[in-house]
């Protein structure tokens, strides 16, 4: 009895001691230290403010020409059978042509953001330097009221020179985070060469009055003469409207990424027509 009672007494004393250890140790030691981790922070972009860059794209421009030979052709027809039975000045219409080339330029603007929309007005300029030309020939015979038979022979040329242009826009954007996507509209301000050319040839002559001389009867022959080259060239400032959409991302709250679309017109001038399609991107310093 007593052999038994030594050792499970020794036991008993083991378990006392190690309960009272376990008892005195912390638990945040046995499961680790506890700690919050830190949230990362939230960027938060305010798109107000003054912002100045360039931009570099490329450009497509639709040339028309339909009415551009008119008024040159008109001084040389009128008061005659070509302009009253044949309308010469309106027979010449060359056919719209399509130029394209790399297009340059810089723009600024000012914002102003509530909530997540962003208002501004900007202005950019853009260099294209681009021309293109068409040209149209006539070629018409008839007996007139005169009983004269006439021929009108017309070969014009009209070409049209986009130097450089600026616009003058509305901008209306919603910021979500570091983009903005945004649409634009306003005028357009631009500068223009252009140019035309005419080769005109109105005759005619009394086909009977010329039989009869050819029969030996001499009879005065009425003719028609009116013979001209023309050219002229001219650089006009040109008005139009301008509309766009765009892409804009902010790196940081000073440097400003963008991808762009604009579509400038520039409407009867002389009777030439642009319009502009433009592709491009930007980049940005906001203060």
């Amino acid at each position: 009895m007593r052999t038994v009672t030594f050792p499970l007494l020794a036991v008993l004393g083991l378990c006392g001691v190690n309960t009272a250890r376990a008892a005195d140790l912390d638990y945040d030691y046995l499961r680790g230290a506890e700690y919050d981790p830190v949230p990362a922070p939230v960027r938060v972009i305010d798109w107000s403010g003054v912002y100045v860059g360039g931009h570099g794209g490329y450009t497509s421009a639709a040339l028309g020409f339909k009415n551009a030979l008119s008024p040159m052709v008109y001084q040389h027809s009128h008061n005659s059978t070509a302009e009253t039975e044949f309308g010469a000045s309106s027979l010449l219409s060359p056919p719209s042509k399509r130029v394209g080339a790399m297009s340059f330029g810089a723009y600024a603007g000012y914002n102003v953001q509530y909530d997540s929309f962003v208002f501004g007005i900007e202005g950019d300029y853009t260099n294209f330097g681009r021309m293109g030309w068409s040209d149209n020939t006539i070629g018409l015979t008839k007996t007139n009221s005169l009983g004269l038979q006439e021929t009108l022979n017309m070969y014009g040329t009209s070409a049209t020179r986009i130097n450089d242009y600026g616009t003058l826009r509305a901008r209306l954007g919603y910021a979500i985070d570091s983009l903005m996507p945004y649409v634009t509209g306003g005028v357009a301000i631009g500068r223009a060469r252009i140019a035309e050319t005419l080769n005109y040839a109105d005759t005619g002559f009394d086909v009977s009055a010329y039989n009869a001389n050819l029969a030996g009867t001499k009879t005065y022959i009425n003719t028609i003469s009116n013979i001209a080259n023309d050219q002229r060239s001219r650089t006009k400032v040109v008005a139009g409207v301008a509309l766009g959409a765009g892409l804009e991302y902010a790196i940081t709250s000073n440097i400003l990424l963008r991808a762009e679309y604009q579509y400038v017109l520039f409407s009867d001038f002389d009777g030439h027509k642009v319009n502009l399609n433009t592709v491009r991107a930007g980049a940005a310093i906001k203060f």
